[in-house]
């Protein structure tokens, strides 16, 4: 799902932040935006100051808008506030996680102009718009 998302912000001319306190978890979305396309790649880097500016997808382990990014994937399940100053925010998580996104969830809820949309993968991998 994140490599889709990346492509069709990319496709937009928008960049992506791309934040997981988790040095694996970054070096597998590093492999897959790499592998995406056959033809192709989405072009990325993890952060570390050499170009990030320059690069419409940025990985890190923590928030940052080095590269102008107005959107932000939460990619390990770890809902950062930092990521309400982003025009948009993909928070990803897996169901070890259920019970802290639900209480994320509501604490947004609470908030003015947030906007809420909630997905979820079917049993034949197909997403749509849950609860």
């Amino acid at each position: 799902m994140l490599p889709a998302i990346a492509e069709k912000l990319l496709d937009s001319g928008a960049r992506l932040m791309i934040v997981s306190g988790e040095s694996d978890q970054l070096d597998r979305i590093d492999r897959t935006l790499w592998e995406f396309k056959p033809a192709s790649f989405l072009p990325h880097t993890k952060a570390d100051g050499q170009g990030d500016a320059d690069q419409p997808i940025l990985l890190s382990e923590a928030v940052n808008t080095t590269n102008a990014a107005r959107n932000i994937a939460l990619a390990d399940g770890v809902w950062r506030d930092e990521a309400l100053d982003f025009d948009r925010a993909f928070y990803l998580f897996g169901a070890d996680v259920i019970d802290d996104a639900r209480t994320a969830w509501r604490k947004l809820a609470e908030l003015e102009g947030v906007e809420l949309h909630y997905w979820k993968q079917d049993e034949d991998g197909k997403w749509r718009e849950g609860p």
